[in-house]
């Protein structure tokens, strides 16, 4: 439960507005070009790593502009958990819609289940993270990719299903690539 208490005070830490001098609006330029070097090593490490959504995402969040390379790391996983649980509402709101068949139905709650095990898992992984335990941190993650794949091929299994929640399969496996890469980073430090 510690790691837990950790893990909030980190995050209160490192989300915490900073007062805009002119020493850290340096500091934010050269953050910003951290994270365009970090997304472009990944891009160039990976053929399924979307730089645009690297950039875009890490640069969303104000901490990740007065950061290192840690902390770009915790952004993308705590963004990974913003994404995983909306994904969680909106396959709870598509499920009691009615509007799908009982085998779309079926994959929604698979899917829900993956997501669901999929938050605990990120929380596992930042807490592997934080201890400095990057390799523990990295598989954790990668299962959480697996469960965005897993979710968006249990509609394929039937000819003509397309997944209604492909944009945020995708995104949280993105999310999830960018922590990867950025612990590879790390390690190979």
């Amino acid at each position: 439960m510690w790691h837990f208490s950790f893990f909030c005070c980190f995050f209160i830490i490192i989300l915490t507005p900073q007062l805009a001098t002119p020493s850290t609006t340096i500091r934010t330029v050269l953050s910003v070009d951290k994270i365009n070097q970090t997304c472009t090593k990944c891009a160039e490490m990976s053929t399924i790593f979307s730089y645009d959504v690297c950039l875009t995402s890490l640069q969303a969040v104000p901490a990740s502009h007065a950061t290192n390379l840690q902390g770009l790391a915790l952004v993308a996983m705590e963004l990974a958990i913003q994404n995983a649980t909306a994904s969680i509402s909106t396959i709870k709101e598509l499920v009691s819609s009615g509007s799908f068949d009982p085998f779309e139905t079926s994959c929604l709650m698979d899917c829900l289940e993956e997501y669901s095990g999929g938050v605990v898992t990120l929380i596992e992984a930042t807490d592997s993270f934080l201890t400095g335990k990057y390799e523990e941190a990295n598989v954790w993650v990668s299962s959480v990719m697996d469960a965005a794949t897993t979710c968006d091929d249990g509609f394929t299994d039937r000819q003509g299903h397309v997944s209604p929640l492909k944009k945020e399969n995708y995104y949280l496996f993105q999310l999830c690539d960018i922590a990867i890469c950025i612990f590879n980073l790390l390690s190979a430090l």
